[in-house]
């Protein structure tokens, strides 16, 4: 009889912290770039009003665990149905002999373990007496940035910007309700990336707007929002100008800020400083003054999803959560 656990978006909130879900990414970017786990570069199938986006990955902790994560990606949906634009799943499986395990919600799995991976490049790449911030882009994962932001670094103020201004203005409000910390809505993208320490910048934007004139000397930037290779948020000459650091180099090379920096001829692969594994096991060091412009080109990857997915079927598992249903 074949057993497989799922799990809803609420079993995982009720399941695992923000500070659970850095310690495990850390763990599997090292594990990755040590060598000992997989991250294959994702693949998608284009349909006429949207897209799904395939993410794998291995993880050798216990038995060892393979999960295979499926988004469709729709933008119409909420206008044309009523349903969010992104739904989705993990498949998690034991490596060791191809059962599977889980189902597990894949909304919590993704924005949390895209927020782990901001926490752990910030607290290598940032200056450690940043105090400011800009979020740029203030959709469903402008919280768990900020989060992630002040999850290493003490934040006294933060801008928030969004094409929507309305968009802003109700994050701003939501964050200074449940932060106590000051935060700005404002119009100009350069008075919210000029006047900050840190940048986050998580859009839906298929045209790079963050360019040099908007960045001071000593920034952070994490850019999250290129997640396929039509998306794009920093304009080459940025990434040219900056210390870039990736997840996952081949991943990032056909579609993230860097694939579009590539392409455009400002910028080769072998002019990446290093990877988040590299950072986290000490095989490279992080910022080297306090000058520095560095960009982590975030593009999320299967070795976070099945990090996230093992860790929350381990805790699901032992503490009784969640629905099990028989397969065969």
């Amino acid at each position: 009889m074949t057993e497989i656990l799922i799990l809803s978006r609420s079993d995982l909130r009720q399941l695992i912290s923000f500070s659970d879900y850095v310690d495990v990414v850390a763990d599997a970017f090292q594990l990755l770039a040590q060598g000992q786990c997989q991250s294959p570069v994702p693949t998608e199938i284009r349909e006429d009003r949207g897209t799904f986006h395939i993410k794998p990955g291995s993880l050798p902790r216990g038995a060892g665990y393979v999960a295979v994560k499926i988004n469709g990606n729709f933008p119409s949906n909420r206008a044309s149905c009523g349903l969010p634009t992104i739904q989705g799943a993990v498949y998690l499986a034991d490596s060791s002999n191809g059962r599977p395990l889980a189902l597990l919600d894949s909304m919590e799995i993704t924005v949390q373990r895209t927020g782990a991976a901001t926490a752990i490049a910030a607290r290598y790449l940032a200056r450690p007496n940043a105090t400011t911030a800009a979020i740029c882009g203030c959709g469903e994962q402008a919280a768990i940035q900020l989060a992630a932001l002040r999850h290493v670094r003490h934040l006294r103020r933060v801008f928030a910007w969004d094409v929507d201004r309305q968009a802003a203005r109700d994050f701003a409000a939501r964050m200074v309700e449940q932060t106590g910390i000051g935060v700005q809505d404002v119009d100009d993208l350069g008075e919210a990336t000029y006047n900050s320490d840190t940048i986050v910048t998580c859009t839906s934007a298929r045209e790079a707007f963050l360019g040099q004139e908007h960045v001071r000397p000593g920034t952070f930037i994490a850019a999250v929002g290129a997640d396929n290779p039509a998306k794009s948020e920093i304009k080459p000459e940025l990434m040219a100008k900056a210390t870039v650091y990736v997840d996952v180099l081949e991943q990032a090379c056909v579609m993230g800020d860097l694939h579009h920096a590539i392409a455009a001829g400002a910028m080769r692969a072998d002019q990446v400083q290093g990877n988040l594994g590299q950072l986290v096991s000490g095989e490279i060091h992080g910022r080297r003054n306090d000058n520095e412009i560095i960009i982590f080109d975030s593009t999320g990857t299967g070795v976070q999803d099945v990090a996230a997915a093992a860790r929350a079927y381990e805790l699901a598992r032992d503490r009784g959560i969640g629905l099990v249903c028989t397969l065969a």
